[in-house]
């Protein structure tokens, strides 16, 4: 395995982990608001969070780069703001992953806390809870198995991404390339020896996510003997 390799697995890393976090903070409202609301608007915005399911990576990471790059709205606020614009930089990258990632954490939560019902909130209402106090007292430790789902899924997902992190971050060493896009680049030059140890991780890790979504899903099962 070469440095660029290695390179490739630490920035990987550091990208599913912000923005698993980022996901988490972002979509936790999101998926409250989803579970309790009975606005008309919840159809639209469940369609919208779900997007990325069904959208092909190449069509999103397209239209974040037209929209963050010089000549689109957000790529002008930006350089108006001396940041200069976010393609094929680690900032975009993040911002694209927290984008195409986003239905992985938010329906998870969204179903916990659909799970919880309204008993428990009642009874927090009726000893005078705050609905901030309601919300993280009981509502969050009652879902805490909805956010241990979210997170797995929301880095696994990240770190198998390929086509929105080619559209938004290119292949720049160091700065944008990632495992998935590393592994190209070795089948695209006949390495396939450099190759086979990246996929080959990327399958036992795979493996490893889906024994420990497989594990949350049993436990309570277990517990109940």
């Amino acid at each position: 395995m070469t440095a660029a390799d290695l390179s490739a697995i630490r920035l990987t890393a550091e990208l599913a982990t912000l923005t698993t976090l980022l996901l988490l903070l972002v979509g936790t409202p999101i998926a409250w608001w989803l579970a309790r609301t009975t606005s008309l608007w919840k159809g639209p915005v469940a369609a919208v969070v779900a997007l990325p399911l069904v959208l092909p990576p190449t069509v999103l990471g397209f239209y974040l780069l037209v929209t963050m790059g010089p000549h689109g709205p957000v790529g002008r606020l930006t350089s108006s703001l001396g940041l200069g614009v976010l393609p094929f930089t680690f900032p975009g990258l993040v911002i694209a992953s927290v984008l195409y990632s986003m239905p992985f954490v938010v329906q998870p939560v969204q179903n916990a806390f659909e799970g919880i019902g309204d008993r428990p909130l009642e009874v927090a209402a009726t000893l005078r809870a705050s609905p901030l106090d309601t919300f993280f007292s009981v509502a969050v430790p009652l879902a805490r198995r909805g956010f241990i789902t979210a997170a797995i899924l929301g880095f696994a997902h990240t770190v198998g991404e390929f086509g929105v992190v080619l559209m938004m971050g290119g292949n720049i060493q160091g700065v944008t390339r990632v495992v998935s896009v590393s592994i190209y680049d070795h089948v695209e030059a006949s390495e396939y020896a450099s190759a086979h140890w990246l996929a080959g991780g990327m399958i036992l890790f795979s493996f490893l996510v889906m024994l420990a979504l497989n594990w949350i899903g049993t436990t309570p099962r277990r517990h109940a003997r």
